[in-house]
């Protein structure tokens, strides 16, 4: 079973795939889409879609994970992330794929033990946790930590 982990971001998106064989998780790969603030919105969310759908053609997951909204300060920031979460959105349901949502604490607590840990933190246990994993930024080693919360939550078939 394939899981993608995704971390949308008007920025710079997200997304990390594992391997999951009986209770054993393996490391795929992981990437992230960044975008040109000085373009159009609509061309950063369809930057996103595409090289997202290309990313799931290549690699083929079966599930898809990603985390629940959560309000930010500032409401220009949280309507800039709700666009890119719904053009991510979009790409698992485009590409038939179900999806998944999981609080941030949840994550964090399945990864670190903590539900308020840093990002440093998720970020060492996600290496530990998929040996030979080394992140390509934050967004991939946040769209990991997603696909193994995933992993730990989905029921077997």
């Amino acid at each position: 079973m394939r899981i993608i982990g995704l971390d949308p971001s008007l920025s710079s998106t997200g997304w990390g795939i594992i391997e999951v064989n009986a209770n054993r998780l393996q490391y795929v790969a992981d990437g992230f889409i960044p975008t040109d603030a000085k373009m159009p919105i609509e061309q950063r969310l369809d930057q996103i879609f595409r090289t997202l759908c290309e990313v799931i053609d290549l690699y083929k997951p079966q599930e898809a994970a990603i985390e629940k909204t959560f309000l930010n300060t500032n409401p220009e920031t949280s309507l800039k992330l709700s666009m890119a979460r719904g053009v991510v959105i979009l790409a698992a349901g485009y590409n038939k794929i179900p999806l998944y949502e999981y609080d941030p604490t949840k994550v964090k607590k399945t990864i670190v033990g903590v539900g308020r840990a840093e990002k440093a933190q998720v970020e060492n246990m996600v290496k530990i946790l998929l040996p030979g994993c080394k992140p390509k930024n934050s967004d991939s080693s946040d769209a990991l930590a997603m696909a193994i919360t995933r992993c730990q939550y989905r029921t077997p078939y």
